[in-house]
């Protein structure tokens, strides 16, 4: 079994370990909290890179490269003094305070801050998981780009004899954003890139379950939403249920079959089921059930920040500023004990001065809604 002897042992300082698990926005906000503290952190990932998921739409659409929403992972520790570990976590042992990775490796800890993200929920749907393409990673967007590449071409090479008909389910801010920017895509790129095909044999339909768009922000927001997307050409479903997905299709729940080539499920985010192994209180969706502190329930060492966080009685959007100040918080909190006796007071969320939003209109990020298809206009 591989072991990593550098990283279980506690410094001869008897400076405390910190274990980071995620490098996303509210690990990365963690790390940068603790740097220059003195604390033995180290920062793992699954990837080698973190990915600024806010623009993976642009990715996806052929407006930005992969290398453009990825940094190296391994920078951004040395950048903050941090050691980092590219693998998965596995198993957590609380009471042994250490973790195992799934290569086999163990980690001690003092502290431990889980940040891993979540992954696309598809609510039982026949089929969702197998014929439709996602957009929560980087090779997410790379696969949908090439995918849509590759469509494009075909009606280029057939004499436009057929069409594309692309739907995107979920009208959330990635669905929407992503639906805007293939209509700018259709109306706007494709003349340069494909200037023999007729904008007209591509089509693109956003469906939504509720009865609005963006359902969490504010009705003037919604309308405006909805306008621009129909202004450029997007069939919009409101009030549609998905029975199935099949190759080609998409089966509403009235019997009624969208002829779809490129189906992209945007739909929600649930926890990826490896963390059902890690013996910690889940909540709906998966989501790992923490106190107002944002220690994960029943436990005083272990801390969920970001998207697989939820805070019993207090759920927050899952965008990045929520994310960046639970990771500055959780960093805070491991601070205060390392710095003074056990009896210290814990502090609940949120920190003084920087009560996060309700989930009911955006979060403080000043571009959390832009017109569809505008860079950086999600904040997630």
């Amino acid at each position: 079994m591989t072991t990593i002897r550098q990283l279980q042992q506690r410094p001869a300082s008897g400076a405390p370990r910190v274990v980071v698990v995620g490098a996303g926005f509210a690990g990365l906000a963690a790390v940068r909290r603790l740097a220059r503290t003195g604390m033995q952190t180290t920062l793992i990932d699954r990837n080698i890179y973190s990915t600024f998921q806010p623009l993976l739409y642009q990715v996806a659409t052929g407006g930005l490269t992969g290398s453009d929403v990825a940094y190296p992972a391994r920078a951004v520790s040395r950048r903050y003094q941090a050691a980092f570990r590219h693998g998965e976590l596995a198993r957590i042992d609380p009471a042994a305070r250490q973790i195992t990775l799934a290569d086999g490796a163990r980690l001690g800890y003092d502290y431990l801050i889980l940040g891993t993200g979540v992954t696309a929920a598809y609510h039982g749907i026949p089929g969702a998981a197998e014929h439709t393409l996602g957009l929560y990673t980087r090779r997410d967007a790379i696969v949908l780009r090439d995918r849509i590449m590759a469509d494009l071409d075909r009606i280029s090479r057939t004499g436009l004899h057929d069409d594309v008909a692309v739907t995107v389910i979920g009208g959330g801010p990635t669905g929407v954003e992503l639906a805007g920017t293939l209509a700018d895509l259709r109306s706007i790129t494709l003349a340069t890139l494909f200037p023999e095909i007729d904008p007209a044999r591509v089509h693109i339909t956003l469906v939504q379950h509720g009865s609005a768009l963006l359902a969490p922000f504010h009705p003037a927001l919604r309308d405006y939403t909805r306008s621009q997307l129909a202004a450029r050409g997007v069939e919009v479903r409101l009030g549609t249920a998905i029975a199935e997905i099949t190759p080609g299709k998409v089966i509403l729940a009235d019997g009624t079959a969208l002829t779809s080539d490129i189906t992209v499920w945007a739909a929600g985010v649930a926890a990826p089921a490896a963390v059902g192994g890690w013996g910690l209180p889940q909540g709906p969706g998966g989501r790992i059930r923490t106190g107002p502190d944002l220690r994960v329930a029943g436990q005083d060492r272990i801390f969920a920040v970001g998207d697989i966080a939820l805070i019993d009685g207090q759920p927050l959007p899952q965008l990045a500023q929520p994310a960046l100040q639970m990771g500055r918080h959780a960093a805070d909190q491991i601070r205060l004990e390392a710095g003074r006796s056990a009896t210290a007071t814990r502090a609940s969320w949120p920190p003084s001065g920087t009560a996060p939003r309700s989930s009911s209109s955006p979060t403080g990020c000043a571009s959390a809604v832009r017109p569809p298809g505008s860079p950086g206009s999600r904040c997630t």
